[in-house]
């Protein structure tokens, strides 16, 4: 057992990061928010001050701390602070209810909330609804009737140096509770280690350095924005532009003004910035590297992307929240060659695919995908038999069905959820997406299981036309029949305005089986 002295020479904590950075690069522009901006030095010292301010409020290592908010430099300065005196930081979705938002407070056993000033309302409910109060309340921003709570952004320049604390590389820093498709979201504990191998993989595999100037619209609360990309970013000493969301226009003007040269979005955000107006007229030439995730990048919109941005290199992360989150990057040189593949394992991570009793099965086999990596998540808080069953053999289990190629790059074929089993027969929803692509009167298409009397699942279909095309059902149908098979055609088709989908701009397909469930029977 190592004694404390060593153990601290050793140290190598997320709080770390900033601390090594600030002294590396103390006059860099660290962060750019809204309405005030830091170098790495200035960002340090408000991290240090808003950490004093946590500690005299009671809070100490291990305890949690909830954040509810949009993009700001709070949240950045809140997360960083929190690292510094080991306290878990319970990053909350702001799209959720009040009662969604009460049990993740509960079930993490919240000592403290902040909670942007505009979403305070949705706090106080979920915490009346618990019947709680907590001993740290505060809101980024004033409010006229804030009775028991506090405003946070005073605490940044408060005078004050944080306690010393210890952070083991293990101790946990994070809980994020992944949505998935059960009743109740999980809690995937991240520690710093976890986190700072899966930024060395991110960095490496993910053509990453001190000099990108990087545009984060993405939610923070979700870890692909915070650990693909800003963690990254502190990590080597780049900096960090943070917008409150994705807006297309507000994209493509900080773009512009900032002269960004990194840019991270889902296929469906790179679509609205193409289909942007502003697109045309902006100078988009400081962009050099793009990333997307969440889903493949649809083949047509890649050959877009590079006929409209020529100068961009592109990546493909794929990965989910228990592996911090990047398991695998297709990198530039395959992106064509290679269009929807989701590239080799990085660095630290070694990434396999299985059978149904957990047996490696040869290239070119379907399987589960499962990993072993210092990046995973130390398990699941509170639930020691979904940790038993996701680590069990000595791998965590993704839930993803893909196959490897001979030369080690992997294609998720879809989650084992996605795989639709219509008539015997299974459908993969991607490889019917891809074929919706092709029409040229496609912007975008979501294809999902639907329950059917004959059939046990139908394919069905939701597709949005492009501004001012004229798309009807039949077209599409007859398209799709003359590229898939004929039980891989949609047996549903809806031609709809939009498609649901979460801050991240992933597409929902949980809210569209719920609402076209009855679909089936309704034209049967």
């Amino acid at each position: 057992m190592s004694a404390p002295e060593v153990v601290q020479a050793r140290g190598h904590a997320l709080a770390d990061l900033l601390h090594r950075s600030a002294a590396r690069y103390p006059g860099k522009t660290a962060l750019i928010g809204s309405d005030r901006s830091f170098d790495f030095r200035e960002l340090h010292a408000a991290v240090d001050r808003t950490a004093a301010a946590l500690a005299r409020r009671g809070l100490a290592h291990g305890d949690r701390l909830a954040i509810l908010s949009r993009n700001n430099w709070q949240y950045v300065v809140v997360t960083y602070a929190a690292a510094r005196l080991g306290v878990v930081l319970v990053p909350i979705n702001f799209m959720l209810k009040a009662e969604e938002v009460a049990y993740i407070l509960d079930h993490s056993g919240a000592q403290g909330v902040i909670t942007e000033a505009d979403l305070q309302p949705l706090a106080a409910k979920a915490l009346a609804e618990l019947g709680l109060t907590l001993s740290v309340q505060a809101t980024i921003g004033e409010l006229e009737d804030a009775a028991g709570w506090d405003n946070f952004t005073t605490w940044v320049d408060e005078p004050g140096s944080a306690p010393h604390v210890l952070v083991a590389d293990d101790d946990p820093v994070r809980i994020m509770y992944t949505s998935g498709t059960e009743s109740r979201p999980k809690g995937a504990l991240l520690s710093s280690r976890a986190l700072i191998s899966e930024y060395v993989s991110c960095i490496v595999d993910g053509g990453m350095a001190a000099d990108d100037i990087d545009l984060h619209t993405l939610p923070l609360y979700h870890c692909a924005q915070m650990d693909c990309f800003l963690g990254p970013d502190v990590y080597l000493g780049a900096t960090s532009i943070v917008l409150p969301g994705p807006d297309p226009a507000a994209v493509l003007a900080a773009i512009e003004t900032h002269k960004v040269t990194k840019f991270f979005a889902p296929p469906t955000v790179w679509i609205s910035l193409l289909r942007a107006p502003e697109f045309e007229t902006s100078d988009l030439s400081s962009l050099r590297k793009g990333y997307y995730g969440a889903s493949a990048m649809p083949v047509e919109v890649l050959r877009e992307i590079r006929t409209r941005l020529p100068q961009v290199q592109l990546w493909n992360f794929y990965g989910q929240t228990e592996l911090s989150p990047v398991a695998t990057i297709l990198g530039p040189h395959e992106q064509e060659s290679h269009a929807g593949s989701a590239g080799r394992p990085v660095l630290n991570v070694e990434t396999v695919v299985v059978d149904d009793d957990d047996r490696q099965v040869p290239p070119g086999t379907v399987g589960e995908i499962v990993h072993r990596s210092p990046q995973a998540t130390l398990g699941y808080w509170r639930d020691e038999a979904k940790t038993t069953e996701a680590f069990r053999n000595g791998w965590f289990h993704s839930g993803d069905l893909g196959v490897f190629d001979d030369e080690g790059r992997l294609t998720v074929v879809d989650r084992k959820k996605d795989m639709i089993k219509t008539g015997g027969e299974n459908v993969a929803s991607r490889e019917v997406e891809e074929a919706i692509y092709l029409h040229p009167d496609v912007a975008e298409v979501a294809v999902f299981a639907v329950p059917h009397p004959k059939w046990v699942e139908a394919v069905c279909a939701v597709v949005v036309p492009r501004p001012g095309a004229d798309l009807d059902e039949a077209t599409v149908l007859a398209h799709c029949a003359t590229r898939l098979a004929g039980f891989k055609v949609p047996k549903h088709l809806v031609v709809a305005d939009s498609l649901p989908k979460n801050p991240s701009g992933k597409i929902l397909k949980r809210d569209l089986r719920t609402t076209f469930a009855d679909l089936a029977h309704k034209e049967n």
